[in-house]
């Protein structure tokens, strides 16, 4: 199944210009997830683009690829148990993910890249600095934040959390499609984008979404995220209902000199507004490589 192509959105009612399609790709000793990339000019530096939770590579980021092709060598995967992504019966981590992103560079032959985390890409992003140091050049934090759960120690949703995943390892299949109709795609509208949003959430796995869930609600960084030693942006999303803009300004308040980079929007700003995002996440971007190129030669 590795390095398949199947052009999974090219049909879609919502049009997806600039959206490269997908390949599957084979991470040694780990299995096989999906991959998007635009190889960008010649000698580019490297972007990762790391989506968030329910959605994938192509929800995500589909109106960043051609801009940002135009001056880096772009890649994104799709998560484990996220649209195309990974199957594993491991319980999901965020710090496998991260792992993964090391693993697909190795395969891809790619040296260094800076990771561009979305919501909990942004925590995987983190991750993939603390346990991958010598392939992180800089870092860009879009609409996430160094924790998530306003409370801490809750044994009672963990534990709700454990028994959801087991339930879900032994319903069949027909009553995942069930729930993921009524717990994930009926927040998506009916417009053409909606639709479309919809068809990509149906090929997510339900177990790992729950267990995902898990993972970024207990994620916190705050014990060691001030040791980030890279060029670091946070987009922050002014709006943002889903990630308050105070976790947001803590995120950036850590990470010695991290930039801040606002977008007057919402979570979802990177897939309603577009015109919003597009242009500061390419100044983010551009910002960081431009610090990370100035520290290697200097």
């Amino acid at each position: 199944m590795s390095d398949a192509t199947e052009s999974d959105d090219t049909a879609a009612p919502f049009p997806t210009p600039g959206l490269p399609d997908g390949r599957y790709v084979e991470l040694p000793g780990r299995g096989t997830t999906w991959v998007r990339e635009v190889p960008g000019p010649a000698g580019a530096p490297a972007l990762v683009l790391l989506h968030g939770w329910t959605v994938n590579s192509a929800l995500n980021f589909f109106a960043c690829y051609g801009p940002l092709g135009e001056r880096f060598h772009v890649v994104a995967l799709d998560h484990r148990g996220h649209g195309h992504g990974l199957r594993s019966w491991r319980r999901f981590t965020l710090e496998d993910c991260a792992d993964d992103v090391a693993a697909l560079l190795d395969v891809l032959g790619v040296e260094r890249a800076v990771p561009v985390g979305y919501s909990m890409g942004g925590p995987i992003a983190q991750l993939t600095w603390k346990r991958h140091p010598d392939r992180v050049d800089g870092l860009v934090l879009c609409a996430t934040a160094a924790r998530f759960r306003r409370r801490s120690g809750d044994r009672a949703f963990t534990g709700v959390v454990t028994g959801l995943s087991l339930a879900t390892r032994a319903a069949p299949s027909w009553m995942h499609r069930r729930v993921t109709e009524r717990l994930v795609t009926t927040r998506y509208d009916t417009s053409p984008l909606g639709t479309w949003a919809r068809d990509q959430a149906r090929l997510n796995d339900l177990r790992t979404m729950i267990e995902a869930g898990h993972a970024v609600g207990s994620y916190d960084a705050r014990s060691w995220v001030g040791d980030i030693d890279v060029p670091t942006a946070v987009v922050r999303t002014a709006y943002d209902a889903t990630v308050p803009g105070d976790r947001q300004d803590e995120l950036a308040d850590a990470v010695p000199g991290a930039r801040v980079f606002p977008v007057n929007g919402g979570h979802d700003v990177c897939a309603v507004d577009p015109p919003a995002f597009v242009p500061v996440l390419l100044e983010a971007c551009t910002d960081v490589v431009d610090r990370a190129a100035a520290r290697q030669t200097g």
